[in-house]
């Protein structure tokens, strides 16, 4: 058994954890980090896509009482169209299309054109000038009073299918390696009127249809490069991302209740500045 193929798997899980569902862009890092262990072959490209399944089952745990009751209420009555059951699973929808035919439509030139480090670091620091504004679009009285709603958005149940699609809009940018997932979505649903631990939890939601729906077509392409060996690599990898999202998820909900993201901003300006002299001096 390979000791430093194990190391580089647990390094990368807890990577892929703790990046996963924070604005700083989990994919971005995988890149960084992959090309740095040199694991970015085939296998390596099947491995990340067996993490960030770890990190969507760790949604799924986190909020397993939130999803077994919404389902059950689907289930015992199908045709109460108004209540909060209904509403959520109908506003992830909304919000999850956009991503997917987009993603179904540019898949290949995406995976082919902007998979890299430099694409990556663009990102990061284009997202960290993005989160700043953002938030002092959303925290100036006179910008609120204009455009803002004037009741923010409190809960999951009382989103509008109308702040649905446009979340869902938002999180196409996230196509874009280095760009955040979740810090699309959140970002984007603090513009369109929801509260911070709204948006928050509605990107937690909005992850496990467009992460199921984006693993299972990396998987059934890349079905033939899986191999029986490679099991305790894919084990170690699937276990530290799980373990370190959860983390990731608990460490998020305390955080937006008394912070902002500009830390994040902060970070991701830093951190892609970092990388482009890294990538301007070879070292990357």
């Amino acid at each position: 058994m390979d000791v430093l193929l194990l190391f580089k798997a647990f390094i990368l899980g807890i990577v892929e954890g703790a990046t996963e569902f924070i604005p700083v862009s989990s994919t971005g890092h995988l890149i960084v980090v992959g090309e740095m262990f040199n694991f970015n072959d085939s296998r390596g490209k099947v491995f990340e896509i067996v993490i960030q399944l770890a990190a969507i089952l760790a949604v799924c745990w986190e909020y397993r009482r939130k999803l077994a009751d919404t389902l059950q209420a689907l289930v015992t009555s199908p045709g109460q169209v108004k209540s909060p059951a209904f509403q959520l699973t109908l506003n992830v929808s909304i919000a999850f299309l956009p991503a997917a035919i987009l993603g179904l439509a540019f898949h290949d030139v995406i995976k082919a054109y902007l998979f890299s480090t430099v694409t990556v670091a663009i990102a990061l620091i284009v997202g960290g000038v993005a989160i700043l504004l953002v938030e002092k679009y959303t925290q100036s009285p006179h910008l609120q009073a204009a455009a803002m709603p004037k009741t923010l958005t409190q809960s999951l149940e009382h989103i509008t299918q109308k702040q649905a699609l446009e979340v869902g809009l938002a999180q196409s940018l996230a196509l874009i390696p280095g760009v955040s997932r979740s810090g699309a979505t959140i970002l984007g649903g603090m513009l369109f009127g929801l509260n911070r631990q709204t948006a928050t939890e509605f990107s937690f939601f909005l992850a496990i249809p467009i992460m199921f729906a984006a693993t299972a077509y990396d998987v059934l392409k890349s079905w033939q490069i899986l191999s029986m060996q490679d099991l305790p690599v894919f084990v170690v990898g699937f276990m530290t991302a799980f373990l370190s999202a959860l983390f990731a998820i608990k460490f998020l909900l305390h955080f937006v209740a008394t912070h902002d993201f500009k830390v994040f901003a902060y970070y991701r300006i830093v951190f892609g500045s970092v990388l482009l002299s890294l990538i301007y001096f070879q070292v990357l």
